[in-house]
């Protein structure tokens, strides 16, 4: 069973572009990539467009489909009327390379500010032990796919470019939660988290978790989580106290 569909792709560079209309042929049981594909292959072979996988495993094909960021893989077209129009456009929030290819090397840099984990220094390789509860605390976030459509909804730098010097986004900010739970780490996260990565900025709508194609709890797991450590540590009458104690001199 196929129908004629109705899409309209955004088709540009960084120079500027604009919305296009196809009719193209959809099949049953078919995503929103499947359809692109076509398109490339019947209508428009100069179209630009990022996939890997096609299995909703590798995070290539981010994009925004009717205005919502979604994997083009995971999207299926049962879900949309025969007689709708699907709108395909570009991360908003990223620079666009060409039509729905966007230049995602922020998200990259931001990878690299976060320094990697620190076993303490008196515990030797081979000997680190963990509990099962930790390992799972945060087995969570280590499904992250790295498709990055958190770091394009959040409204922090998706509105306000300026923000992204200052800003790490959701996906990196859940990265230095995974580390600050994880027993072994002997970094300072929490304090990098506020003041280098800009925890302070979320104010915790939850968006980022909407999208996310693994489901993952990134606002209640992660990030609330972790404002709750930087604020104890803070504010928190009994945690002044016992620091000031800690660094009086023997």
């Amino acid at each position: 069973m196929s129908y004629k569909g109705k899409f309209r792709v955004w088709r540009g560079d960084s120079e500027g572009g604009e919305l296009k209309d196809y009719e193209v042929e959809v099949n049953e049981g078919e995503v929103v990539l499947d359809v692109i594909h076509r398109l490339q292959a019947t209508q428009t072979p100069d179209m630009a467009v990022r996939w890997n996988c096609k299995a909703g495993k590798c995070g290539s094909c981010s994009a925004e489909i009717n205005g919502m960021p979604k994997l083009m893989c995971m999207c299926r077209m049962n879900t949309f009327e025969e007689d709708e129009v699907v709108t395909v456009t570009p991360m908003r929030t990223f620079p666009v390379i060409k039509d729905l290819v966007t230049d995602v090397s922020f998200n990259y840099q931001k990878a690299r500010e976060i320094p990697a984990f620190k076993p303490p220094a008196d515990v030797k390789p081979g000997e680190y032990r963990m509990q099962q509860v930790d390992v799972e605390r945060s087995q969570e976030f280590r499904k992250c796919i790295e498709c990055f459509l958190c770091q394009d909804t959040c409204h922090v730098i998706r509105d306000h470019e300026e923000n992204k010097e200052s800003f790490s986004g959701p996906r990196f900010l859940m990265r230095i939660a995974e580390l600050d739970m994880h027993p072994l780490d002997a970094a300072d996260r929490q304090h990098a988290a506020q003041e280098q990565h800009g925890l302070g900025f979320c104010n915790i709508t939850k968006c980022c978790t909407e999208v996310c194609p693994e489901h993952i709890k990134i606002t209640d797991n992660a990030l609330i989580p972790m404002k709750e450590r930087v604020a104890d540590r803070k504010y928190d009458p009994l945690v002044w106290l016992g620091n000031k104690i800690r660094r009086r001199p023997a």
